[in-house]
């Protein structure tokens, strides 16, 4: 295929609107949520602000911010990463979203609980206890206290005003940090999860609090408001589990969040090209929808040829990745695989590169590195 047949194609499938409840965003590209840590006590300031502005300007239909805590003493694990609570940063994030909504994109903050991912002492509250559903942490040692009802009901709480929140200050939508192995997560996995309650057990026992979590969301904000859950086989240093091993266990712990309230999920794999199941070839989110029936997000290395983890994590390996061919991600959105494009590390190398690649300029792309994680640019 020529360059310019290739620049026509990727601008044709890329440049269809989307729409959900009441959201409509221009294209089928999103910005991924990446932490950055670059908002002193918690405040996202205007160097945030243009930093996702210059994102949507470029053409990112739809901006999925970094991680943002919840207003729960244990939610956090540093004064650096933002807060969605407090005037201060409520205030910060309503001028980041009227950046993004000058630029012509729409806009959803990932609100998010770490739960036992949380040191003993950490900011921004280090006197919180650190909770787990079980006292066990994603090693399977002891760690952190074993929530009660009390604690449940308070999280469950917290994430509900978040929701609010993000609705009342201009918002597009909402994204629930259901993966990589923090609190919700915590829940859904079995490895994490050894209650023997009502929130322990089988899968359908296991998904019970994000069930419920999902439902005080969808009650606290409009019912055309898009609730978004991201979703993950892999958790935080341990790359290679898995939370569901079968299309039918997937489905279990998927399908009782479609009843509490989620329009789209937001499926977080590392490639985003290898199969999740046996006998298909289709990744998470293709999964995901044809289980379903919603709308996903799918990400994972999208324009670049190293995965995320020797690339971000620190002293896992390389320090760079080239910028790779797109061409099986259109396939795969030409057969309605999937709905949207989630893009990280690709975003942080190269701002323009949504305009770039829907204007046939993929000559002009940047490769990433390692150390474009010390700039917010």
């Amino acid at each position: 295929m020529s360059t310019s047949s290739s620049a026509e194609r990727a601008a044709q499938v890329l440049s269809r609107p989307f729409t959900v409840g009441g959201l409509t965003v221009p294209n089928r590209l999103a910005m991924a949520p990446m932490t950055r840590m670059f908002s002193p006590d918690g405040v996202p300031g205007a160097d945030v602000a243009a930093y996702y502005g210059r994102r949507a300007a470029a053409g990112v239909g739809l901006i999925i911010t970094e991680g943002t805590y919840v207003e729960h003493p244990s939610a956090g694990l540093s004064d650096r990463v933002p807060r969605f609570y407090g005037e201060d940063a409520l205030a910060g994030w309503a001028d980041v979203v009227k950046q993004v909504h000058l630029a012509g994109g729409r806009i959803a903050p990932q609100i998010w609980h770490v739960g036992v991912s949380r040191p003993e002492g950490a900011p921004p509250v280090p006197e919180a206890p650190v909770l787990s559903p079980s006292g066990v942490g994603l090693d399977g040692g002891p760690a952190g206290r074993a929530m009660t009802q009390d604690d449940v009901d308070a999280v469950i709480a917290a994430f509900a005003e978040a929701a609010a929140s993000a609705e009342r200050i201009g918002f597009d939508g909402v994204e629930l940090h259901g993966a990589h192995g923090y609190l919700i997560d915590q829940f859904l996995w079995s490895a994490t999860n050894r209650r023997t309650d009502s929130y322990g057990g089988d899968p359908a026992s296991r998904v019970r609090f994000a069930a419920e979590l999902v439902a005080a969301c969808r009650k606290a904000v409009s019912a055309d408001f898009p609730i978004i859950f991201r979703t993950s086989q892999w958790k935080q240093d341990h790359y290679d589990v898995r939370m569901a091993e079968t299309p039918q266990e997937l489905e279990a712990m998927l399908t009782p969040l479609v009843e509490a309230g989620v329009d789209v999920f937001h499926s977080s794999t590392r490639r985003y090209w290898t199969p999740e199941f046996e006998g298909s070839d289709l990744n998470l989110a293709g999964w995901t929808k044809k289980l379903t029936g919603k709308s996903t997000i799918t990400v994972g290395s999208v324009g670049l040829n190293q995965d995320f983890l020797p690339t971000f994590v620190p002293g896992s390996g390389s320090e760079r990745a080239g910028v790779a061919d797109i061409g099986n991600l259109l396939d795969r959105l030409e057969r309605d695989e999937f709905d949207l494009v989630a893009i990280g590390r690709a975003l942080l190398a190269d701002p323009e590169w949504a305009a770039k690649v829907l204007s046939g300029r993929t000559q002009e792309l940047l490769p990433y590195s390692k150390e474009l994680l010390g700039t917010l640019r």
